[in-house]
């Protein structure tokens, strides 16, 4: 890697971090805990890089991004923040960041982002969004490494004129992903229509929301849903879209590859629909996001008039780890309903109880050997133990494959045990194919009793 980046942030232990790693990989760096600094830096002409902190003492890293772009029009610059929502992500993409990082961060990522950053030309960015008053209610709440990838993807995709795809369980919030691209994109003063399976019962349906669209977005909620005549309307209409026609984003929560697979939905329409394909995942994925979620919620519902209300430290983390197969959905729900059966400030561990009672059947996310925990924990518990077994010195080569070996063997043979021994309902619960599972069994030396399972 080669050239000089100018690092600024007000973190001294991040400015001696990048330095050190930067500078090993063969860059020069100057680094600044000021923005006035940067900026002297900048109108110097110095610098192929810029890393750069939101939040500083003298201002906003955010700010300066287009009086960089008016100095520098080619200086590329990586913004880094502890602020890691959506809208960061979003103001980035407009303020013309190169990329965006939430804090803490991956240093090899970062370095990959930087080495990339001084080799390719940036693009011009697309115009600025008017984001007045959003940072109140944002569409979408997540801090976990999964949203802010997820983030990201709509920061680079919103202003383009790719159809997009938005997979995920129901209840994940593919519609908000949907508006939210809309909302902060260059069609936003264009209207936004959702369109269901039974909303395109007809030719002349689908005419009627494409005219309602007037060149805005519209969403196809749940295409799976669509029955092969609705399939081949949208294929015709799709064919024949001109320049000024609405963008098409599309929602589903089955895997639309399957179904193609199996005949059940068109192939010309699935690559006419899936541009970009964006993956939200399911709130299990993302437990540490839960009790920023209920905040919000409950913010959200004392800004409506709704009395003020917090979970105790216990009423949360049985929130935490509790599984929410219903997902965002299903959460929000829960806390209308605590706050509407709640008398008290302080909502309680046995309120929450009570509620959970009356949810979906669902184990608890957390589950360990005498103490709740999650599996990731545990399989980290397991491998530290391992390590220091070594007293210092390294396993053998070959970990990677015994760990997965150890993991996948039981769960094999546990979803084998759950199906009755019945190899493709084992394949479909586990989501691969079934040829894969006969390599599988065969590979690691499975055994498959085959029997009638009453479940």
């Amino acid at each position: 890697m080669d050239g000089t980046v100018l690092v600024a942030d007000d973190d001294r232990t991040i400015r001696t971090v990048l330095t050190q790693a930067l500078t090993r990989a063969g860059c020069k760096v100057h680094a600044t805990s000021s923005l006035v600094t940067l900026m002297r830096w900048v109108e110097e002409g110095k610098g192929d890089l810029v890393i750069s902190d939101v939040v500083m003492p003298d201002g906003n890293g955010l700010e300066t991004l287009p009086k960089i772009n008016e100095l520098r029009p080619g200086l590329p610059v990586i913004v880094i923040s502890a602020q890691n929502t959506i809208m960061t992500a979003i103001q980035a993409a407009e303020a013309d960041a190169y990329d965006y990082l939430p804090k803490p961060f991956d240093l090899p990522d970062l370095m990959k982002r930087a080495a990339r950053a001084l080799e390719v030309k940036r693009k011009a960015a697309p115009p600025k969004a008017e984001t007045e008053g959003a940072q109140n209610d944002l569409p979408l709440v997540g801090r976990t490494a999964q949203m802010q990838a997820l983030y990201r993807l709509v920061a680079r995709v919103m202003n383009t004129d790719l159809p997009v795809m938005i997979t995920g369980e129901s209840g994940t919030g593919k519609s908000l992903i949907a508006k939210a691209i809309h909302d902060f994109s260059d069609r936003r003063s264009l209207p936004f229509v959702a369109a269901s399976a039974s909303d395109i019962a007809s030719e002349d349906a689908v005419a009627t929301i494409m005219a309602r669209a007037r060149g805005g977005s519209i969403l196809l909620d749940e295409v799976s849903d669509l029955d092969a005549l609705a399939q081949a309307r949208l294929v015709r209409v799709l064919d024949v879209m001109t320049e000024n026609a609405p963008r098409i984003m599309s929602s589903s929560q089955n895997d639309l590859t399957q179904k193609m697979e199996s005949g059940q939905f068109r192939e010309d329409l699935f690559y006419r629909l899936g541009g970009v394909t964006l993956v939200v995942p399911a709130l299990r994925e993302r437990v540490d996001d839960i009790p920023l979620l209920v905040e919000h919620f409950l913010n959200r519902a004392e800004r409506e008039g709704a009395p003020y209300r917090r979970l105790s430290a216990e009423a949360m983390e049985m929130v935490r780890v509790y599984s929410w197969p219903g997902n965002v959905r299903q959460l929000e729900n829960a806390i209308k309903r605590l706050l509407a059966t709640s008398a008290e400030e302080e909502i309680t561990q046995a309120e929450v109880e009570l509620m959970l009672g009356n949810q979906p059947a669902a184990e608890p996310l957390m589950r360990g050997s005498g103490e709740n925990e999650q599996l990731a924990a545990s399989v980290e518990k397991h491998l530290r133990r391992y390590f220091d077994l070594h007293a210092g010195s390294l396993p053998p080569p070959g970990l990677y494959q015994r760990i997965l070996r150890e993991v996948e063997t039981p769960l094999i043979e546990i979803a084998l045990d759950a199906t009755g021994g019945n190899q493709a309902k084992c394949a479909d619960l586990l989501g691969i194919n079934r040829n894969t599972l006969r390599k599988k069994i065969t590979d690691l030396d499975i055994q498959v009793t085959r029997r009638r399972r009453l479940m």
